[in-house]
């Protein structure tokens, strides 16, 4: 019988526990999608979520992630928004717009703030169980369309002055959604608990699919003998106090150097080391497409943690490789 509980400090821990139950004991299904192995009713758990990215060479997407993350607080469902980050979404769109995406069920679902919700139930009664976010409606299956949630529900619950968040979720793609779901229901996690100036408890991320495309068997082998990962990789605490402010000047950020190449992170005087650095790194995204390594090499300079520095050097590496 296949395990269905896997908990571990980092995602890496956790990531390489369930692909390699997954492939020992998943059952062969044939979704819409593709054929693919399947293991239901699983519960993951991160005991740390800043160790939210995985430090692997298949593995650690940071751009994507990060880019996906600003998809969501930008409160839309454009398509040329997230395929600038993650080309695939396109097979997903309905037109111009992903009729699934977060970004507006998050923060105007129906006329309400759902995270501003959840945010104030918890300030108001810290012990409530009811601070619950829906991803998924009834009325997402009434109508055929290209892209449903995969998520369900994102519980927040305030336990010993920690916040602990426990999603659930109807599929997910082990090789490639796990890794960015991880990274943006964490990072959402702790500016909720920013907002309530708590820390992190726990994050908890309930399955009914959790499957592995037949398509992915060799990447995920790849990505397993890559080794285990360091449980000292965690990125840097968000900054104390209300995090929204900030978090305005990286969405600025971002669709100024998405659509312009252009942003100066320097510029904007008072901004926390932690916010500037998710900036460079949407800088060096862009400077890859533009195919500008000096900059590249200039922003490296100017990371502040050296958590990112791997991820940078990957790039480096990649393109000085490509332009021999």
């Amino acid at each position: 019988m296949a395990d269905a509980y896997f908990s571990g400090e980092t995602l890496d821990d956790v990531l390489r526990s369930v692909i390699e139950q997954v492939q020992a004991s998943g059952t062969r299904i044939h979704p819409t999608k593709g054929e693919a192995l399947e293991v239901t009713g699983v519960l993951l758990e991160i005991t740390n979520p800043r160790a939210r990215l995985s430090q692997t060479e298949s593995r650690g997407k940071v751009y994507s992630c990060l880019g996906e993350l600003c998809w969501y607080l930008a409160r839309t469902n454009n398509l040329s928004f997230i395929s600038y980050y993650i080309p695939t979404y396109v097979e997903a769109a309905d037109g111009d717009m992903i009729f699934g995406g977060y970004g507006p069920r998050l923060f105007s679902w129906e006329g309400r703030n759902q995270v501003e919700n959840v945010t104030n139930i918890l300030r108001k009664k810290p012990d409530s169980r009811q601070a619950v976010i829906q991803l998924f409606d009834a009325l997402d299956l009434v109508e055929k369309h290209n892209d449903v949630p995969c998520t369900c529900t994102l519980q927040f619950m305030l336990r010993d002055n920690k916040l602990q968040m426990f999603t659930s979720m109807r599929s997910n793609d082990v090789h490639f959604g796990l890794v960015h779901d991880v990274f943006c229901f964490t990072m959402l996690q702790e500016i909720v608990a920013r907002s309530l100036s708590v820390d992190l408890g726990t994050y908890k991320h309930a399955v009914g699919s959790l499957h592995l495309y037949v398509q992915h068997v060799g990447p995920a082998r790849r990505f397993l003998k890559e080794g285990w990962q360091s449980t000292q990789a965690v990125m840097p605490s968000m900054p104390a106090g209300d995090p929204w402010p900030s978090i305005a000047i990286l969405l600025q950020a971002e669709s100024s150097i998405r659509n312009s190449g252009e942003f100066a992170a320097d510029s904007i005087p008072g901004l926390e080391p932690y916010w500037a650095d998710l900036i460079r790194l949407l800088q060096v995204f862009r400077c890859k497409q533009d195919g500008n390594i000096a900059q590249i090499r200039a922003l490296r300079t100017q990371i502040s943690s050296k958590l990112y520095l791997p991820f940078i050097d990957r790039v480096l590496r990649k393109m000085a490789t490509s332009a021999r």
